[in-house]
């Protein structure tokens, strides 16, 4: 009898905890009864469990808990073409949510993330691809951006109602041409701004030239002003000098003749090293010779 109790215990106890089942916050569940979503008897639609405790018919029905949070899909740059046939990378994102989540589970195999996410992406650069093949690069660039994805969001949450997921926002990151144009592009630049140096060189070295002449040209020109004031100046000097030596004379030849002779002495012994031949009783010593000079 004893053994019969606890193992009615035990029996009630596993249908009791296999009854139960929580859903976190930020998540919603969905019971899977017989390989079908469960739906409410009365309106038919989807049952979906809120955050909290619930209960389930143990091992009848299962539980799919899947996120109900705004996702992020942000893969890989794609490439799309243009108006004007020409290629362009674009990086995008996608935010996203599920709406429907008896037709997610259904359409993606089980809820399963990456098979979304894939199939979301599919429809979304189809979107793009649309809108970016309407448009000219100049358009895209020149601020047409925000109706571009605006329009690609539209399309985009028309054909991913399918898939229950509603598409909360699209946005173009950065949009670039393919590398090799990119190099092209950049050769060019690079090309057209030498051709601008050197222009830019060969304009200053002109300019350069200019003011050297015309500095050298005045340089030349203040010199030879230089040396013809220098010049004239000397000879104004020699003038008052001979001037000053012919009125010392007339004055007084004989002391005139003395100081002539005492600087001559004077710049002939300046050097110790000088050496002068001259016989003694020459006119050059006559001052020494006798104090009169005769």
């Amino acid at each position: 009898m004893k053994n019969l109790i606890i193992a009615a215990l035990i029996t009630v106890l596993v249908l009791a905890t296999g009854s139960l089942f929580v859903v976190r916050e930020g998540e919603r569940a969905i019971v899977i009864q017989f390989g079908k979503v469960q739906r409410d008897a009365a309106t038919g639609e989807t049952t979906v469990f809120e955050p909290g405790l619930h209960f389930k018919l143990p091992f009848i029905d299962s539980v799919r808990q899947l996120d109900a949070r705004i996702q992020t899909l942000d893969d890989s740059p794609d490439r799309f073409v243009t108006s004007e046939k020409k290629d362009l990378i674009v990086d995008s994102y996608v935010k996203w949510r599920i709406k429907d989540f008896a037709r997610y589970y259904l359409s993606t195999n089980g809820g399963n993330k990456m098979q979304a996410e894939a199939l979301l992406k599919q429809k979304v650069n189809n979107g793009l691809r649309t809108e970016f093949g309407s448009r000219t690069i100049a358009q895209i660039v020149s601020g047409e951006r925000t109706e571009l994805m605006e329009q690609a969001m539209e399309q985009a949450s028309s054909s991913s109602d399918e898939l229950g997921i509603e598409i909360v926002d699209v946005r173009v990151k950065q949009i670039n041409l393919p590398t090799e144009v990119s190099n092209s592009i950049f050769q060019r630049m690079r090309a057209e701004r030498a051709a601008v140096a050197r222009e830019h060189r060969s304009q200053g070295q002109e300019q350069a030239e200019v003011i050297k002449a015309n500095i050298e040209a005045k340089v030349t020109v203040m010199l030879a002003d230089a040396e013809r004031n220098a010049r004239q100046l000397r000879g104004e000097g020699d003038a008052t000098a001979a001037q000053i030596y012919a009125e010392a004379y007339s004055k007084n030849a004989e002391f005139y003749g003395f100081l002539r002779s005492m600087d001559a002495y004077k710049a002939s012994f300046n050097s110790k090293q000088d050496i002068l031949v001259v016989e003694p009783d020459s006119d050059f010593f006559r001052y020494m010779n006798q104090r009169s000079g005769k």
